[in-house]
């Protein structure tokens, strides 16, 4: 008698659905206590962030400032105190005494190594504005951005911003600008999240039907927050994570979470239509839905990831956030979602059954796209490709203080400055000599006749245009082991193209060794060591999303085709950005002052975020998809039936994704109100032209092809891949 085989042992995410079913209770309230705890370490974490610079460590300016510290103790101007007469103008006694008085009291304070002013260095016409009105002390402030921008800057700069009948006193400078947006921005999140959580249960409630299945993705993406924030903790033991930082996480994670709890609810559902009973639901949900969440979550934490390969603390503090986002909005989807689901799945139902529309209007649209691909792919394709085409005219640029509302102190006493005065002192290029220093005078006499170039000031004297016009200052500029120079530039030119003004004095010759550092070469450097890790950077990306699709799908074609369409998308983000921030579109309505030009940071980070988000979606497309190819083997019935079942979701979660980013368009913050908008917009445009058309239009096109690899690869995916 011929033995019964054994069924087939059920796949290891069905078994884990199984075991949160039979322990939902556990789980729940194992969950519960580890959320309370997780935000006794979360509420620790949000002190713990730092505030990074951006400077770009072993670059000629860093090595320059290192070595005008430790050789001549000296460096540039930290903080700027702008001190504006009362009556007549800086060179009356009284306001020359106040000022006196004011630097004295500044360069006694803690933390302040040193201090001087137009009072203090001979009158020069670079410290003092054009009316006469204003002039500036400086002080030099060192130590870590924390020190400076939390302990010592709140100390003095309350202090020293006063006013009397002779003087007033306003503060500016970098570390002051940069200190005061980290609580503008903590502002904006308030005020955007007390807008957010309202509006999204309302769109889930919308979506879903039931109050008790609206709040659930909330949940998920408050656990998501919390889980992410004590995870931040934790990387705070051995790294600096920037607090800018903390924006990211809190959008993401409500995002992500609604967006792996809308699938696996949405499954759910689905699953309880066909006929299984709620327990046997949340397995199958578990097995399907969590695979595909797993797979999102991987594809987004790799991209977000490979900011781990830049050198630069404040894009490293977003992978790392990143990553611990996702990781929260897994297990919370896939480990916390499906117990409740056990244990109140009813009350997640629809009210009333309207049972599975095999062909609804996504079916119709996939269909009729694929009649004719060629028409809608290249109509949608060359749609995008006009929205991303002010992406052509991109400038890259520096941040400044107009990244704060004009409301802002240091915002208001930069702008006198930028206004008022002929030279950026503060902003001088710091040219170090790395050895004995011969013929200064011929050296800063050349330096002097660059455009733009407002004074040079040296041990050999002052000059301007070629020619000298005030005595040198060795007590000052010379020490033991040579000598270093100031090249001050116009205010016109710092305000159109500082970096320039770098690559023009490092051209010049010098007649010994030197380093050139100073604020415009921190900028340059830093700049140019991002732009050039951009190869790398998305040479990684592509690579690490290739292998996971290839893995998810076994096929060669769908990664690339995935990779084409997502940077189609991206090219719309960048355009938008391009057109607003830049060019200066819509600056009256959202509140901003344009520069011209994009800081390289926000960009890279936007792309590696959007490019996450993107293969989201694609993944959530391509699951299904491939489960109806695995079911009929017909690629265009597979692609329609596909989307009809994951378009509405995959609308719904972009919708609440993009609200989510949108909302931060009122921030006051220029940095995080790009960071909302662009994102918004990058979702929206992938959610909805990239996956209703271009999608159904290239694997009609493709046919048999997209599920084609070559037989080496498709070996290797039969032995590894992540196959049902």
């Amino acid at each position: 008698m011929r033995a019964v085989a054994a069924p087939p042992a059920p796949p290891p995410l069905r078994r884990l659905g199984h075991l949160l079913v039979r322990r939902r209770r556990l789980v729940m309230v194992v969950s519960l206590l580890a959320t309370l705890a997780m935000a006794v370490l979360a509420a620790g974490a949000v002190g713990g962030l730092s505030l990074a610079r951006f400077e770009a460590p072993g670059s000629e300016s860093d090595r320059a400032g290192a070595e005008l510290a430790e050789r001549f103790g000296t460096g540039s101007a930290d903080l700027i105190l702008l001190v504006t007469a009362r009556g007549g103008d800086v060179n009356t006694p009284a306001v020359a005494a106040a000022g006196q008085a004011l630097t004295r009291e500044l360069a006694a304070s803690g933390g302040v190594a040193e201090a001087a002013s137009y009072w203090t260095r001979g009158r020069p016409a670079t410290l003092r504005s054009e009316d006469g009105r204003h002039a500036l002390v400086v002080a030099r402030i060192p130590g870590d951005a924390d020190a400076v921008r939390s302990r010592i800057l709140p100390e003095l700069v309350p202090r020293l911003t006063r006013g009397n009948e002779v003087i007033s006193v306003r503060s500016g400078g970098g570390e002051e600008v940069f200190r005061q947006t980290v609580p503008q921005a903590r502002q904006d999140f308030v005020r955007a999240e007390m807008v957010i959580f309202p509006l999204v249960f309302v769109l889930l409630w919308l979506f879903l039907r039931r109050a008790v299945a609206a709040l659930l993705p909330i949940l998920v993406g408050v656990f998501a927050m919390v889980t992410t924030l004590a995870l931040l903790r934790g990387a705070l033991l051995f790294t600096d994570i920037s607090t800018f930082a903390l924006n990211l996480t809190l959008a993401m994670g409500l995002g992500l979470g609604v967006d792996y709890s809308l699938f696996v609810i949405s499954r759910f559902r689905e699953e309880v239509a066909r006929g299984h009973d709620l327990h046997e639901a949340v397995a199958r949900s578990v097995e399907r839905a969590g695979r595909t969440v797993i797979f999102s979550g991987v594809t987004v934490a790799a991209s977000v990831a490979v900011l781990l390969a830049l050198p630069f603390d404040f894009l490293r503090s977003f992978a790392y956030a990143g990553i611990a986002v996702v990781a929260g909005g897994v297990i919370g989807a896939v480990i916390v979602l499906p117990a409740i689901l056990a244990a109140v799945g009813r009350r997640v139902l629809p009210k009333r059954d309207r049972g599975e529309r095999a062909e609804g209007f996504w079916h119709a649209l996939a269909t009729r796209v694929m009649r004719r691909p060629v028409v809608y792919g290249g109509a949608a394709a060359l749609a995008l490709l006009v929205l991303g085409s002010p992406f052509l005219g991109l400038r890259f640029g520096v941040a400044d203080d107009r990244i704060l509302p004009a409301s802002a102190p240091a915002r208001q006493t930069q702008e006198v400055i930028r206004a008022g005065f002929p030279a950026e002192e503060t902003d001088a290029l710091q040219i170090v000599s790395t050895g004995p220093a011969v013929d200064v005078a011929g050296y800063a006499t050349t330096l002097s006749r660059l455009p733009g170039v407002a004074q040079v000031d040296s041990a050999a004297g002052s000059f301007a245009a070629g020619r000298r016009i005030g005595d040198g200052d060795p007590a000052r500029f010379a020490g033991a082991e040579g000598t270093w120079l100031s090249v001050v530039p116009s205010a016109e030119l710092m305000e159109a193209d500082p970096v320039r003004l770098v690559e023009q004095v490092r051209a010049v010759p010098a007649p010994f060794g030197v380093l050139v550092g100073g604020y415009p070469a921190e900028l340059a450097d830093y700049r140019t060591s991002v732009v050039d890790r951009l190869p790398l950077l998305l040479a990684v990306m592509f690579a690490v999303t290739f292998v996971i699709l290839f893995l998810m799908t076994g096929s060669v074609l769908i990664p690339l085709k995935a990779t084409v369409l997502n940077l189609l998308s991206l090219s719309v983000m960048f355009g938008a950005l391009v057109w607003v921030y830049q060019d200066g579109n819509l600056s009256g309505l959202l509140g901003f002052t344009p520069t011209g030009s994009l800081d390289p940071s926000i960009p890279i980070l936007m792309f590696c975020i959007a490019y996450g988000l993107s293969m989201d979606y694609e993944v959530f497309v391509l699951s299904r998809i491939r489960e109806e190819y695995g079911r009929t083997g017909d690629t265009p019935s597979a692609v329609a039936a596909g989307l009809q079942r994951s378009a509405p979701l995959i609308t719904a979660a972009g919708a609440i994704l993009a609200l989510s980013f949108a909302v931060y368009a009122s921030a006051q913050v220029l940095f995080v109100q790009m960071l909302g908008v662009g994102m918004a917009v990058a979702i929206l445009v992938d959610a909805t032209v990239i996956r209703a058309i271009l999608v159904p239009a290239f694997m009609r096109l493709a046919g048999p092809a997209n599920w084609w690899a070559p037989a080496p690869l498709r070996r290797l995916h039969d032995r590894l891949g992540l196959s049902d």
